[in-house]
Parts: C-alpha cells; structure tokens; sequence
C-alpha cells in the first residue's frame, strides 16, 4: 500500500494533471497569433485550473470541500476536453500527447473522488 501524500505534488492525479498543462502549452505555443487572447489563453487557463484545483482541493479538511474542489477541476477538464477536439478540427497540431494525457487525469481524477467519497475521515 502507499504511503498517505504529505503535498499535493505526491498526488499521482495532479501530477498527470501537470504534465497535460505543459503539454498545452507546448501545443498552444504553435497556435495562430490570432488565437493568443483566444483560444490559446482560454485552454491554458482550463488546463492549469485542473491541477491547481487538485491542488487547493488537497489541504482542505473537509470531505465536501475537498470534493467541491475536485468537481471544479472536472469541469475544467471537460472544458479542455473541448478545447482539444476543437484545436484538432482546426487543425492546429498534434494533440495526441494531451489526449493521452487527459484520458489518464480524468481516470485519475475520478478514483481520487471515488476514494475520498468512501473514505471513513
């Protein structure tokens, strides 16, 4: 079994959730220039929003707060989710590393809730 997480850096979920902000930004980086106050900045602030909600969410003592935290940073995932179809139809580079990413994070994401909601603190 591991060992309980001491900060939210110790978080499998938010360390996922780190390497898909890097990946958006590397991927955003190669946008348009007519998309920096568009498209560009609206993904960065969803991605970066997962995991900084995770990380909020994590100190936290209660159980409500701490889920409450973790649904914000679904819906930004969601909302990323959109951003990353969207910037695949428009054809604005590779966005397989941050589906992959994504795909775990959300997985991820939803054990950590899963695992709060059934713990007995």
């Amino acid at each position: 079994m591991r060992e309980p997480a001491k900060r939210f850096d110790d978080l499998v979920v938010w360390q996922k959730a780190h390497q898909f902000v890097l990946a958006v930004y590397r991927l955003t980086q190669f946008f348009p220039r007519s998309e920096v106050y568009g498209l560009s900045s609206q993904f960065r602030r969803a991605a970066v929003s997962i995991a900084a909600n995770i990380a909020e969410g994590f100190r936290k003592r209660g159980r409500a707060d701490k889920i409450r935290f973790l649904n914000i940073a679904q819906g930004s995932l969601e909302e990323s989710r959109y951003y990353l179809m969207l910037s695949n139809d428009l054809e604005y580079g590779d966005v397989s590393e941050p589906i992959r990413l994504i795909e775990e994070t959300s997985k991820l994401l939803e054990a950590y809730m899963r695992a709060i909601l059934n713990s007995d603190s």
